[in-house]
């Protein structure tokens, strides 16, 4: 199932988003030696355009690994791989995904649009220009970061609260959105659950 934050151009169809999330399993299960459903790529340059991508996997609806690169550094399926690879695998908050888990992991992809700065002069200010449910945010401060998908807005939908948690994240204090000196880049996404059948 496609959701959409993304209002640009260059979207993926929703059998375009049924490829990626295949491949993110398929890539996975041979990962742990599983055999899987062969996945065709369509000759579609969506599949060659270069764009942030992230694989999240959920068991239960439970965060079980989320990965993924901001930038428009590689092409969409190579994202897709190397992500679902280290989502599974190399997400530090989480064992290694098991052959058992495997069955049971739910498997979202999301497409990024390119970032771009948001202006702010302050705490209130940036309150006032965050798009809840729709914008991604990436928070940067001397040497900390962090961001937060737009799907995150579904577990903390209050704009306070969800900069706290991302303050957080960055391993920086809860109240730093307050300051004008931190970096804040806005991103929107397209992103496919998992149907299984």
């Amino acid at each position: 199932m496609k959701k959409n934050t993304d209002q640009s151009s260059g979207s993926f169809s929703d059998n375009q988003g049924k490829v990626l999330v295949n491949l993110a399993r398929k890539t996975i299960a041979e990962k742990l030696g599983v055999k899987a459903k062969d996945v065709t790529i369509p000759d579609e340059p969506e599949f060659t355009s270069k764009r942030g991508t992230f694989v999240t996997l959920k068991i239960n609806h439970e965060l079980r690994g989320c990965i993924g690169n901001l930038g428009p550094d590689e092409k969409v399926v190579d994202g897709i791989k190397r992500n679902a690879i280290n989502a599974a695998f190399n997400d530090y908050r989480f064992n290694p995904l098991t052959r058992d888990e495997l069955a049971r992991v739910d498997i979202e992809v999301s497409i990024l649009t390119e970032a771009r700065p948001l202006p702010h002069s302050g705490g209130n200010d940036l309150l006032t220009k965050l798009k809840p449910g729709v914008d991604g945010v990436i928070i940067r401060q001397g040497s900390s970061g962090a961001t937060f998908l737009p799907q995150v807005w579904e577990q903390l939908p209050k704009t306070q609260e969800f900069l706290e948690h991302l303050c957080m994240k960055a391993g920086l204090p809860r109240d730093a959105w307050k300051s004008p000196d931190l970096k804040v880049s806005t991103y929107q996404v397209q992103y496919f659950e998992e149907n299984k059948d």
